[in-house]
């Protein structure tokens, strides 16, 4: 068996060497005939080209498949990269979005703070807003500040940008804000530049009417609004908000306070103004009075 085995090795070895040689002849006589510039030639390559191309085309099948695949795979890493390109944009652009509106509300305060003149006698008491007691037929806040800071009924209170109403019952540590919004609130205002004067009437929407106009004629959407003062109540002068027209071609006002996202309030010491008698108190009949002014009151009443 070993004998066979090698007179086997010893056939197929120069039978490999002939056919790797007559390969490599074959090959290089299809280059040289390929590199010959002859019109016999020529005729001979294109009739070789009909005759074996068209019947190996079943060949070239998987290799075009396997080129437009990688084709495709390219265009879709290409698009793939593009996609990741447009989405740090778009995060780019939301943070610049984001400091455009904070830029604006700063300019808008800016402006605000600019463009009106206050009393200098005006000094003010923040508050944080701690509960919103909105609903469709009262619309009011409670500030954490009340008859130890000082606040009194009827003081007005604003945000960084607009009036947003007047305190109307004030507790021992804290107050209840009437927003401009509520059906009881009737604020006297001006209107800027056509010096027609008007009441901002609150209606529980977020755009109060105006009412009681002289010529309505010289009012333009946009126009600014702000408290005239009348009344001695509110200071003159503090923001309200722009004039719009609803599509009933109702004059009402945009309010410039964020009245649906309020943290925190302002309330204006108005000490010239004359002090809101009977109004409701906010904790208790009476949150100010001791309990032994309490004691006093029922030994006189028991007397």
């Amino acid at each position: 068996m070993a004998r066979d085995r090698t007179q086997q090795d010893e056939y197929a070895t120069p039978l490999r060497r002939l056919l790797t040689a007559v390969v490599v002849l074959v090959l290089i006589g299809l280059f040289l005939l390929w590199r010959i510039d002859s019109p016999r030639v020529e005729r001979f390559r294109v009739q070789v080209v009909d005759r074996v191309m068209p019947s190996f085309s079943w060949a070239m099948a998987p290799v075009t498949a396997t080129v437009n695949l990688i084709r495709d795979f390219q265009s879709y890493q290409s698009l793939y990269e593009q996609n990741q390109e447009l989405r740090r944009e778009l995060q780019q652009m939301k943070s610049w979005k984001e400091a455009a509106l904070q830029l604006e509300q700063e300019n808008a305060r800016l402006l605000d703070l600019n463009n009106v003149r206050l009393d200098p006698e005006l000094t003010y008491v923040t508050g944080v807003v701690l509960a919103d007691s909105g609903s469709p037929f009262r619309q009011s806040l409670l500030l954490n500040v009340g008859a130890r800071d000082g606040i009194q009924d009827g003081w007005a209170a604003m945000d960084g940008l607009g009036f947003v109403g007047r305190i109307s019952g004030v507790g021992q540590r804290t107050a209840r804000v009437v927003m401009v919004t509520d059906t009881s609130s009737r604020v006297p205002a001006l209107i800027q530049p056509s010096g027609q004067r008007a009441l901002v009437v609150g209606d529980n929407s977020m755009v109060p009417p105006i009412d009681f106009l002289e010529n309505p004629d010289l009012i333009r959407p946009g126009d600014r609004v702000v408290t005239s003062g009348d009344g001695g109540v509110l200071p003159p002068g503090l923001v309200i908000g722009q004039v719009a027209k609803d599509p009933g071609g109702r004059l009402r006002v945009r309010l410039s306070a964020d009245i649906e996202r309020l943290e925190f309030l302002r309330v204006l010491r108005a000490h010239g103004t004359p002090a809101v008698t009977g109004a409701g108190e906010v904790v208790g009949p009476n949150a100010a009075e001791t309990p032994e002014e309490e004691t006093t009151a029922g030994e006189q009443a028991d007397g």
